[in-house]
């Protein structure tokens, strides 16, 4: 009997899995992603490791390709020189069962969740002009600064965060990307003068509780476990009120700490893939965009950076 061949997957290290992953494509895939009928997600796994940190197994297929993202959050990294999220998607092709990829698991996090928030952004945002508020100036904070100026063409950028030296590494980072930007000590002060929010913090606390204003939109990221909160009660209750309150999936309905804690029904919140599948989207007043994470855009990222790889050998 032939011994069957070999077929070792591609594995890209985390700057070939960012170069495979450019914002524009990804925006698109996402969006094609949510209409697709074939796509099947089921509940993914966190499991609790001992010493506080978790396993992620978060599974997620269509007709022609399936991924398992295998992630360990560490928050005990946090300060040291170990991220807080390592990990890998594996990419398999559904048809012959072979892998045909490895990506980078941090890396399609950090630029799956932009992405994200960037066609939310695009759909829902009253006014993308800005300035920018970015709370948190971590590995989130610095993919959303560069989903944003490349995607909406954002040109300032406020950043606030409890650690001085990280917010001035983001603004040299924008800065060195033509941006104009600056550190705030109070983002909630920093709020009433910008269009556009993210926090992106490790939600252990409220960073945001003053009301927006009227054109304002908010993507919340960092909380997605019904623990976690970056939001105040007030800022939510008056949003889901006066304005235009979004989910990423429905599964925030399990995951959306933000709401959750407000005591807010959150099945009664648009999806993404609602307000992606409407001809036309009405908004009104302040957008509150809440992500909790879903394996479904990790599928979408191995599609993209498959049709990268296929582009890239003509």
């Amino acid at each position: 009997m032939e011994k069957p061949k070999d077929y070792p997957a591609r594995v890209l290290n985390p700057e070939q899995t960012a170069a495979h992953l450019p914002y524009a494509r990804l925006v698109e895939e996402i969006a094609r992603l949510l209409k697709d009928d074939s796509v099947q997600v089921p509940p993914r796994q966190v499991l609790p490791l001992h010493g506080g940190g978790s396993l992620f197994v978060m599974p997620a297929f269509d007709a022609r390709t399936a991924i398992t993202k295998l992630i360990t959050f560490t928050p005990a990294n946090a300060g040291s020189n170990r991220p807080a999220i390592q990990g890998d998607v594996v990419v398999f092709d559904v048809a012959t069962g072979q892998r045909a990829l490895v990506l980078d698991g941090p890396t399609v996090t950090a630029r799956r969740t932009a992405a994200v928030s960037l066609l939310a952004a695009r759909k829902l945002a009253p006014c993308t002009r800005g300035p920018l508020l970015i709370v948190g100036a971590g590995v989130q904070g610095k993919a959303h600064l560069d989903a944003f100026s490349e995607g909406l063409g954002v040109r300032e950028v406020l950043i606030a965060s409890r650690s001085a030296s990280s917010a001035q590494q983001l603004v040299q980072h924008a800065q060195s990307l033509g941006l104009t930007a600056r550190a705030v000590n109070d983002a909630n002060a920093a709020l009433a003068d910008c269009s556009m929010a993210v926090t992106c913090t490790p939600a252990h606390g409220v960073v945001l509780g003053d009301l927006p204003r009227n054109d304002a939109f908010i993507a919340a990221v960092g909380a997605f476990t019904p623990q976690m909160v970056e939001l105040s009660p007030k800022l939510c209750r008056y949003v889901a009120a006066h304005g235009t309150l979004v989910v990423d999936t429905v599964d925030a309905v399990h995951e959306a700490g933000d709401l959750l804690q407000d005591g807010l029904e959150v099945t009664c919140f648009t999806s993404l893939a609602d307000v992606v599948r409407a001809s036309a989207f009405a908004v009104t007043g302040p957008v509150l965009f809440k992500s909790c994470g879903w394996a479904g855009w990790d599928l979408a990222a191995a599609r993209s950076a498959l049709a990268e790889l296929t582009r890239a050998q003509g």
